[in-house]
């Protein structure tokens, strides 16, 4: 059977770096989850929500960043120049 999705190889500084910041974002999460049991003011989770989405839009600039500096670099170099367009698609469903 084919392989059902392409992978990236990556170093093991590089997932602790990453898991990392998911585990910080998910004890956020966890945090969020626990202000609405507790009954929090709207605007105390509100700002959660807020520092969650910074969060988030961090991980994705380093994951973008090493996407772009190894996946894409090596596609082109290889002859694939779709990774750009590629690349392109990405940037526009990731920026709305």
């Amino acid at each position: 059977m084919a392989d059902c999705c392409r992978h990236k190889q990556r170093s093991a500084e590089e997932i602790k770096a990453l898991k990392t910041r998911l585990n910080k974002i998910e004890g956020q999460i966890r945090g969020i989850n626990k202000m609405i049991d507790d009954d929090r003011y709207c605007v105390d989770v509100l700002m959660q929500v807020s520092s969650v989405q910074s969060a988030l839009n961090a991980f994705n600039k380093v994951l973008l960043s090493s996407h772009i500096r190894s996946c894409v670099v090596d596609d082109i170099k290889n002859g694939n120049e779709d990774a750009v367009d590629e690349l392109c698609e990405l940037l526009q469903k990731t920026m709305k």
